[in-house]
Parts: structure tokens; sequence; C-alpha cells
């Protein structure tokens, strides 16, 4: 029974004090691919952007430093939470910016799905 008090303790100590990986480091579009499955915050350059309203889902989807189909990172935008954004294929085209979450991969394309504005950022 100690033991278990002992790391549950543990536990609740190292998740409070330890930074999160996305806090405390940031990738480029190019090493996102090595952390899938992980929360982390990706960089990049927006070379496309595509707002593709008759798809299923009304996705929008800002390319990370090569243009569609050659990008290296994408940054998923769903159609229910497009009005949280505004225009985000406009408001971040040809812009520096870095998306925090959850990094998955589609059709081989490392990306990760912005619900919110406070996941992107502009950056340097």
């Amino acid at each position: 029974m100690k033991f278990k008090i002992f790391f549950l303790v543990l536990a609740i100590f190292t998740s409070v004090v330890t930074p999160s990986f996305a806090d405390s480091y940031r990738l480029t579009s190019g090493e996102a691919g090595e952390y899938v499955g992980q929360t982390a915050t990706v960089c990049g350059h927006v070379a496309s952007t595509k707002f593709a309203y008759k798809s299923k889902g009304q996705p929008t989807f800002l390319n990370l430093d090569a243009p569609y189909p050659r990008q290296l990172f994408t940054v998923l935008i769903w159609g229910n939470d497009r009005p949280l954004f505004g225009s985000p294929e406009t408001i971040y085209e040809g812009k520096n910016i870095c998306a925090t979450g959850l990094i998955k991969t589609y059709k081989g394309v490392p990306e990760i799905v912005a619900k919110t504005p406070s996941q992107i950022s502009l950056s340097k």
C-alpha cells in the first residue's frame, strides 16, 4: 500500500512540476514526423492554404514549408471550429506560425488538428 501511495504522489508531482514537451521545445515541420503520438509545438512557414468548403467536414489546411502536395506538415482546422478562427487561410497565408497539439499523421504527412485559436501563434 505504501508503494502505491508513493507512486501516486510521484506521478502527481511529476505532472505538476515537469513542463510538458510542448512547452519546452519547438519542432520544425521536418522534425514533427519523429514525434507522432506526442503533444508538441511545431513551427514553420505557411507555404499554401486551402479552405475545402465543398469537402466533408469543410476542412481548412495550412501547409507548412512547401505547398500541397509536398507539404512537410499540415495544421488542420475543421469546419465546426472554423468560426473561432475567422478566415485562417487568409490570416496565416505566407506567415511563420507555431501550432501546438497532438501530432498525428494523415497519408504519411504529420499534422496537428487545431480546435482553438490559442493553439496557433505567429512566430519570427
